[in-house]
Order: C-alpha cells, then structure tokens, then sequence
C-alpha cells in the first residue's frame, strides 16, 4: 500500500513543543482521513500527543481547528476523508489555534 507525503500546518504553540516549523510533512497511509493524519503527526511527535485531541476520548481539543481548502473540519467526523488536494500535497491540512476573547 502506498503512502501519500501530506503536508500538516501547527499553531506556534504546537510548532514550538515539536520543535519543527509553520509546517510539517508526514507520510500518511490511506485511507487519507483526518483521523490518519492526527495519528501520524502523534506518532512522528509524541510531545503532541493530548494536545491537539485528548489521549483518552481521541476529541478535539477546544481551542483548535481543523480546515483543508478553505473548508472547517472542526466537526467533522475524523473519519472523513481529506480533499484530494491534500492527499496530492497541494494543498496542506491546517490546525489553527482558535481565537476567544470578549
């Protein structure tokens, strides 16, 4: 089975923990899902692990997003598939920090 390079956009929080830039390339096999590439990025960088989705219940954290062509995957189910132009790594696969105040 082939693997497809995604390309994985962190928050600033999340890129210092790594220790890797804005931006992140990982080898994801398909089935191409959300859930894929959140199991890849905590497989390649542990540190993560709990930050972007809780270790137990696998939910997304509060205080983050996820978008892929201009799309909002924030409730999605992780089980949906990714848009063809990330899987050819045109386009990347974006966890934003969400923004609250008042």
């Amino acid at each position: 089975m082939n693997s497809y390079a995604i390309r994985i956009f962190l928050p600033q929080h999340l890129r210092t923990l790594a220790q890797v830039g804005a931006e992140v390339q990982l080898e994801v096999k398909p089935p191409i899902t959300i859930r894929a590439v959140l199991d890849a990025v905590e497989e390649k960088y542990p540190m993560l692990r709990g930050t972007i989705r809780d270790h137990n219940t696998k939910e997304r954290r509060a205080f983050l997003r996820f978008f892929a062509c201009d799309e909002d995957l924030s409730h999605v189910s992780t089980e949906t598939a990714l848009p063809e132009p990330v899987v050819q790594g045109k386009e990347p696969f974006l966890i934003i920090g969400a923004i609250a105040g008042g």
